[in-house]
């Protein structure tokens, strides 16, 4: 069974900064995407970010592009998003996702991790 299980929400003050943490089990992802999503009260779950688990390539949303770095690390099998200059509207919950098939849709979703940006 595949679990993505994430961890390192929180709330901060704008401006500061938070890792979040996304520990896969029950399969490694090598070829495959693993990505960030994150959804505010009211609006739609958008990719914050993704990346080749093997390949690198990384992508970002043009809003997060600079501040937000997606990384992986093979031994741990846990991708990471480190986020910097973190502002109010970056505030939602924060999904970790796996595995994007060929018609666009993603296998495998973590449970969320809220995040909350104080001005």
């Amino acid at each position: 069974q595949v679990q993505l299980v994430e961890s390192g929400g929180g709330l901060v003050q704008a401006g500061g900064s938070l890792t979040l943490s996304c520990a896969a089990s029950g399969r490694t992802f090598s070829g495959d995407y693993v990505g960030w999503f994150r959804q505010a009260p009211g609006k739609e779950r958008d990719l914050v970010a993704r990346i080749l688990w093997t390949a690198g390539n990384p992508y970002y949303a043009d809003s997060v592009k600079g501040r937000f770095t997606i990384s992986r690390d093979n031994a741990k099998n846990t991708v990471y998003l480190q986020m910097n200059s973190l502002k109010p509207e970056d505030t939602a919950v924060y999904y970790c996702a796996a595995g994007l098939s060929g018609l666009g849709q993603w296998r495998y979703w973590g449970q969320g991790t809220q995040v909350t940006v104080s001005s």
